[in-house]
C-alpha cells in the first residue's frame, strides 16, 4: 500500500492524501454513512445502479470529486478524496482530464505518486537588468 494518494487535474496535483494520518471517528462515521447511502443505489450516466460494486462507487465518488474541485468546494473534495483513499487502499492516483471534449477519470493502481514541487525562476542579472 502506498502512503500517498493524489488527485491530479490535467496533470497538476490538486489534493494529496496521506494515508499515515489516522481518520477521526467523525470521518470514519461519515464514510460509513456514504456507503449506506450508496447501498440504496446510485445514479450514473442516466441509469440507476442498485447495490453498486466498489469500482462503480469509485466512479460515482470521483465524478462528485470533479464537481467539488471545479466549484472550489474544499470540504466535499476532501471527503470524496478520503473515501477513495480509504476504501481503495491500493489506489495511488486519480487522474482527471478536463477539456472541451469532456471529462475523463483514470484510476491508477500501479504507479506511485511522486510529490510535485514548484520550480522558482530567478530573473537573469544583466547590465540592462541590475540586481535589486
Amino acid at each position: 500500500m502506498s502512503n500517498l494518494m493524489a488527485v491530479l487535474l490535467d496533470g497538476i496535483a490538486q489534493i494529496e492524501y496521506d494515508r499515515r494520518k489516522p481518520l477521526s471517528s467523525r470521518q470514519s462515521v461519515y464514510l460509513d454513512r456514504m456507503d449506506v447511502q450508496m447501498e440504496r443505489g446510485i445514479e450514473m450516466d442516466g441509469r440507476v445502479i442498485e447495490r453498486p460494486e466498489i469500482m462503480e462507487r469509485a466512479r460515482f465518488i470521483a465524478s462528485n470529486l470533479v464537481q467539488a474541485i471545479k466549484t472550489n468546494n474544499e470540504a466535499l473534495a476532501a471527503a470524496m478524496t478520503t473515501y477513495l483513499a480509504v476504501r481503495m487502499d491500493d489506489l495511488k492516483q486519480v487522474k482527471i482530464r478536463d477539456d472541451d471534449s469532456g471529462t475523463a477519470i483514470e484510476f491508477v493502481f500501479d504507479e506511485d505518486y511522486v510529490k510535485q514541487f514548484p520550480v522558482q525562476f530567478n530573473a537573469l542579472k544583466t547590465k540592462d537588468n541590475p540586481p535589486n
